[in-house]
């Protein structure tokens, strides 16, 4: 009888201590948002801005203030980490695949607001937004 009584307790606090650990895990979040959305966002005191597309592309074509932190380089996890994760970010790139993907990464990485550009800098230039050229 005492036995199964201490079973009992430490299964009840083995299975409290679970569930306390599912309660407390990352709050961030991913949203994806219009251009219009972002140009709003973007003015935010704080906010980071991210073009996750390659220095090529970045090139060819910008939108102002963003700064390029491309995707497909070795260093990419190391690069996001110098930002910081408890200021919100916005991510685009040329279509929304990998600033989708980006952002799973930053939120893997403890980022807490991440903003994915829906349809990346293809859509952004489609509803007449600005693009700056070097």
């Amino acid at each position: 009888m005492k036995q199964s009584l201490y079973i009992l307790i430490a299964l009840l606090t083995f299975s409290y201590s679970c569930k306390e650990k599912k309660t407390t895990t990352t709050t961030s979040t991913i949203e994806v948002i219009t251009p219009q959305e972002m140009q709003q966002i973007s003015q935010m005191d704080g906010v980071q801005l991210v073009d996750v597309r390659t220095p090529e592309e970045y090139s060819e074509g910008y939108i102002e203030g963003f700064q390029n932190i491309d995707f497909f380089s070795n260093t990419f996890s190391q690069d996001i980490e110098k930002l910081d994760k408890s200021k919100p970010v916005i991510v685009y790139c040329k279509s929304g695949n990998r600033s989708a993907k980006s952002a799973k990464k930053m939120q893997e990485a403890g980022f807490y607001k991440i903003y994915d550009l829906e349809g990346g800098i293809t859509k952004w230039k489609l509803e007449g937004f600005e693009v700056k050229t070097n």
